[in-house]
């Protein structure tokens, strides 16, 4: 079976071929630390062995509780926020249909999400929603006292006990948190909820594979076990047996590197395919809270072309020129659809006629590349055979590692977060939340 590929060539024209290849010995030695566990952060590591190491019964497990789930409710709500939600919608959209959450007759729930902000609306909406809903819940939080998830859980929570009693509520409640503590654990232990284990050696935003993402991904109906054996592959190709100039992840990493070093600060994923969206979220958590530290890293954005085209293509082209783009592109569209024929042809598109939709596509992801290169931005290039379970699974994997490998080449942690603490220690003296008393204070002499 075919691989993802990268192809980087289109770089060489703004940096130096013999540069990138002079990454090697860094790019293979940080491979090795994320290995061996000899690197920064190396107590959250246990992302890099897990598709291989994910358990038959784990999985079984898994995909009878998202039975479950599918045979009691019309609708699944997934509490959780960062890692704890964009892993699993990323790939929810990637390979669900585009309407399927308007068909009035479905095999799979639909599926909604909150805990990710604090918009009074958005939740005042999202109960009305749910009024006449048969609904479950997926509350995903390692300490259960996560603000904008905990904060929703309670609502849910109360919602749905409301409507149909506390008992059958509790068989509609799974959490996945801690194996033995924080809020979460106590409460589902007194609840009698169902729960599953965020590993302690893995973070938010590398836990789509674990059963953080993999429950709700098979609560949509979604081939899990495609999805993992993508990332096993992906794993033993990114490993440290693969030579340098084989193995994608270092080669990616190296690439981005030099680029940073030459200027380019900021990298934008650009996709041409609406599906990717939310890959390109969880994409850019990955990077910028792994790299973005001790005030380095290249800032992660992201474009949905052609859409983008008519926003932010004119800035691309034309801005600063501290840009690079990573393209997502994919060989061969699912679906089949022709431009048809039209006899007045007023629009002027009948040289089209007969001509796949993807064809046009394809020809304009070609067309924008060349103008960007000629317009003074290095493009990267990423191409999946095809929007499957198998190859999102390698695409997930591939950028995982290539991020920890990059971190490192960077010389930063690349699995901790300090900058996320200091909103929320101000958010909780405004709050005046008990035990911030001297932070109140403080920050209220500024106000």
């Amino acid at each position: 079976m075919e691989n993802i590929k990268l192809n980087i060539e289109k770089a060489f024209s703004f940096i130096a071929k013999d540069r990138v290849y002079g990454y090697e010995n860094k790019a293979n030695a940080a491979n090795q630390k994320l290995q061996d566990g000899t690197g920064k952060g190396n107590d959250f590591l246990g992302w890099v062995t897990l598709p291989s190491s994910i358990s038959e019964e784990l999985i079984k497990d898994i995909q009878a509780t998202a039975n479950s789930l599918r045979q009691a409710c019309e609708v699944i709500v997934v509490a959780g926020i960062g890692g704890s939600y964009l892993g699993a919608k990323a790939v929810i959209d990637a390979l669900s249909g585009s309407f399927d959450w308007l068909q009035k007759e479905r095999k799979n729930p639909v599926m909604v999400y909150a805990g990710n902000n604090i918009s009074e609306d958005y939740l005042a909406e999202l109960s009305e929603y749910l009024q006449d809903k048969q609904f479950g819940i997926i509350n995903i939080s390692k300490s259960g006292t996560t603000t904008e998830t905990a904060l929703a859980f309670r609502l849910l929570k109360t919602q749905l006990e409301k409507q149909i009693g506390k008992q059958e509520a509790q068989k509609r409640i799974v959490a996945i948190t801690d194996a033995s503590k924080g809020a979460l654990r106590q409460l589902a232990t007194q609840e009698g909820y169902k729960t599953f284990v965020i590993p302690d050696n893995v973070g938010g935003r590398f836990s789509v594979l674990t059963p953080v993402g993999l429950l709700p991904i098979a609560v949509a109906g979604i081939d899990i076990r495609e999805l993992i054996k993508g990332a096993v592959d992906m794993e033993k190709l990114c490993g440290t047996e693969t030579p340098f100039a084989e193995n994608p992840a270092a080669l990616y990493a190296a690439v981005r590197n030099e680029l940073y070093v030459n200027g380019k600060k900021i990298e934008i994923l650009v996709n041409y395919h609406p599906k990717l969206h939310f890959v390109s979220e969880w994409w850019k958590q990955l990077y910028g809270e792994s790299e973005g530290k001790e005030n380095k890293g290249i800032f992660p954005a992201a474009v949905d072309f052609t859409t983008d085209l008519h926003s932010m293509g004119q800035w691309i082209q034309e801005g600063e020129r501290s840009i690079f783009e990573t393209v997502i592109s994919i060989k061969e569209a699912n679906k089949k659809l022709e431009v048809p024929s039209d006899k007045e042809n007023l629009d002027g598109l009948n040289f089209l006629a007969g001509k796949r939709i993807d064809y046009v596509n394809k020809m304009a992801e070609l067309g924008t590349q060349i103008a960007h290169i000629d317009g003074g931005v290095p493009n990267l290039h990423i191409e999946l055979p095809v929007l499957n379970a198998y190859y999102i699974g390698q695409l997930l994997y591939f950028f995982e590692k290539a991020c920890g490998i990059s971190g490192y080449i960077l010389d930063v942690n690349p699995f901790d977060q300090p900058g996320v603490e200091a909103y929320k220690k101000n958010m909780f003296a405004l709050l005046e939340k008990p035990g911030y008393e001297e932070e109140t204070k403080a920050i209220k002499k500024r106000l």
